[in-house]
């Protein structure tokens, strides 16, 4: 299955009280579709997974897969650091209908590289739908080795992963000795250039929610050989992209919709709003693209 190459890591619109609004959600679904996005992530970090319940994303997931109507691919977010609990909420989100599942290395319990192995295995082995693997030492406390990740790899419905280390030797490895089809997507919207430029095929992105058409002609120039062009609108894109992370993820992407029209509500604690001045200056820089 091809996901495709502008994937949106797609943030969770809250209303006044911060419970789930529907309605926010099916507008913020249509802007995506509308500037570019391939597939819909759900309850990814950016959407707040560690702060939904397991019957809210369960009803995010339904929600989702009936509004975009296949017009784009849908993919869950239902890895955690409990294996037994990742397997079952991975098997509820393929009965909901989704395409495919987002699958994040286990956090703060520090698994070994064996650990790591039979988590993915077991949830890929639980299901039938795609499993797309997810590495972010930054957040997880964990690096999953490009070794671990090209035996994963082999697993017949593991066909991509996900990675936010930066580590170019690793990712390098991984793209030069995976086998046939399977696919290297950046968790990183300012090393998305860089990483088509080493073999990758795409973006799991944060950014592409404000700056989604700009994304999908930049990937589209470095795909079709337009490479110069391509590296004008990454140098273009940098600041957006360098700037939604001056504070926690999603916090000002969400501050940017709020601010363009797309109503998506605040952050549910432990996060808290960006400070004033941050978001007046992402939205400086966003309006640089957009002026």
């Amino acid at each position: 299955m091809d996901f495709g190459r502008l994937l949106t890591a797609m943030v969770t619109p809250f209303d006044d009280n911060l419970d789930v609004d529907y309605g926010r959600l099916d507008a913020l679904i249509e802007h995506l579709i509308g500037s570019g996005t391939t597939t819909l992530v759900v309850s990814g970090t950016t959407g707040e997974s560690p702060t939904l319940t397991h019957d809210e994303k369960i009803a995010l997931f339904k929600h989702v897969v009936e509004k975009a109507a296949g017009r784009v691919k849908v993919v869950a977010g239902t890895s955690s650091n409990d294996t037994r609990a990742s397997v079952e909420l991975s098997q509820e989100a393929e009965a909901a209908g989704v395409d495919g599942l987002l699958l994040v290395v286990p956090y703060y319990n520090k698994p070994s590289q064996e650990g790591m192995y039979q988590h993915f295995k077991a949830i890929a082995d639980g299901v039938k739908i795609p499993c797309i693997l997810y590495n972010i030492p930054g957040r997880t406390g964990v690096n999953m080795t490009s070794e671990t990740t090209l035996r994963l790899a082999e697993i017949d419905n593991i066909v991509a992963t996900k990675e936010s280390s930066g580590d170019f030797n690793q990712i390098s490895e991984i793209v030069a000795a995976s086998p046939a089809g399977f696919k290297v997507y950046s968790g990183d919207d300012y090393l998305t250039l860089p990483m088509l430029a080493v073999g990758a095929y795409g973006i799991v992105s944060v950014a592409s929610h404000v700056v989604g058409d700009e994304m999908s002609q930049m990937i589209g120039a470095f795909v079709e050989g337009r490479v110069e062009e391509a590296a004008v609108l990454h140098a273009k894109l940098l600041p957006v992209f360098q700037g939604l992370f001056l504070a926690t993820n999603p916090t000002l992407v969400k501050a940017m919709l709020n601010q363009n029209g797309v109503e998506v509500g605040g952050v549910r604690l432990p996060l808290v709003e960006a400070a004033p001045e941050l978001i007046e200056e992402v939205g400086k820089r966003l309006n640089k693209i957009k002026g």
